[in-house]
């Protein structure tokens, strides 16, 4: 058969597939057959089942709780907003606060070290990251507690010359000691979030600034920093928490943050322990629940050109939910 004959062909049975195709779809009248049945939607009966077996668990945890007269729910109401309890979260707020922003600023430091092409600076920036995610913060706390004994005093001068020098114990007060110690082991967590956010902005973006004539200072501040925030900003909120919750430990180094001063009156009433135990819980659940909050609004807000639809807030996702229940509601009564 030549190419002249297959030609004809071909084209004929591609028509008679189109004409089958045609005959296969279905007319007016079965499109308004099938347009007047009732579309059901899918069931998920295990999810429901999931539901109400967690339903049940949260029940009876909630009975549990609110039933059991060893939890003192008189004496939480009694110690929640006691004056001394309002002075540690102070403390514990302001001992969070300044290393936040201590640590932000000292982790961009180090990110730019472990990114410089500089061996002495890579290294250098490397070993404080190693040392400092290896050490647990309790010991870093504890050793600059005794600091004292190492160094009595502090001196600032010219190198085996004259110094001034002053006592130890009145330059670094307690509360110093703790921020160093929470934004020296903070500093080498914010640093890795700081360099992954950095890496993370397309490399063009750098060459365009570099071909725009920029110094390598003003390309990080005006291009590539700017750009590196969306990454950063939401993962250090994350930190933000996480140095909320390690702030605590600054009881073990004589500071009566919130949880000092909660074991500071359990050990003066032994028997109000457990409220005071559901105290310090609450307290921490709801800063936590602040800083989240500010975090999910934050991630919103550097969301804005990278999707297409921005995500609901708790309060749509609220709505959409008992939206979605009632609309299963009325289909299943159908």
């Amino acid at each position: 058969m030549t190419a002249t004959t297959a030609e004809p062909d071909a084209a004929r049975a591609a028509v008679a597939a189109s004409s089958a195709n045609r005959s296969s779809l279905p007319d007016a009248a079965e499109l308004r057959r099938l347009s007047d049945r009732a579309v059901l939607p899918l069931r998920h009966p295990g999810r429901w089942i999931a539901a109400a077996l967690v339903l049940v668990l949260l029940v009876n945890a909630g009975q549990s709780l609110f039933t059991n007269p060893s939890w003192e729910w008189a004496k939480v109401g009694k110690w929640l907003f006691s004056p001394a309890i309002l002075t540690g979260l102070q403390l514990t707020l302001t001992a969070t606060a300044i290393s936040a922003v201590v640590s932000f600023v000292g982790g961009v430091v180090v990110a730019l070290g472990r990114l410089s092409p500089n061996p002495v600076l890579n290294a250098v920036s490397w070993f404080y990251v190693w040392l400092f995610r290896s050490v647990p913060l309790i010991l870093v706390l504890i050793f600059l507690y005794n600091l004292g004994n190492l160094y009595p005093s502090i001196g600032i001068g010219i190198p085996f010359g004259p110094q001034l020098t002053v006592p130890t114990v009145t330059v670094l007060s307690d509360l110093t000691l703790g921020v160093i110690g929470l934004s020296l082991s903070e500093i080498a967590y914010a640093s890795e979030v700081v360099r992954a956010g950095v890496l993370a902005v397309d490399p063009g973006q750098q060459e365009a600034a570099k071909a725009l004539g920029l110094s390598r200072a003003r390309q990080f501040r005006r291009v590539i920093l700017p750009q590196a925030l969306r990454s950063i900003v939401p993962a250090y909120v994350n930190q933000i928490i996480g140095l909320l919750k390690a702030s605590s430990l600054l009881f073990y180094v004589s500071l009566l943050d919130l949880f000092g001063v909660v074991q500071s009156i359990g050990s003066t009433y032994p028997g109000d322990i457990i409220p005071l135990l559901v105290v310090a819980t609450i307290w921490y659940l709801v800063l936590t629940s602040v800083v989240s909050t500010i975090q999910y609004y934050i991630e919103r807000y550097y969301a804005r050109g990278s999707v297409r639809a921005l995500p609901p807030t708790p309060f749509q996702r609220v709505r959409f939910w008992l939206r979605g229940f009632s609309n299963d509601r009325l289909d299943g009564a159908l």
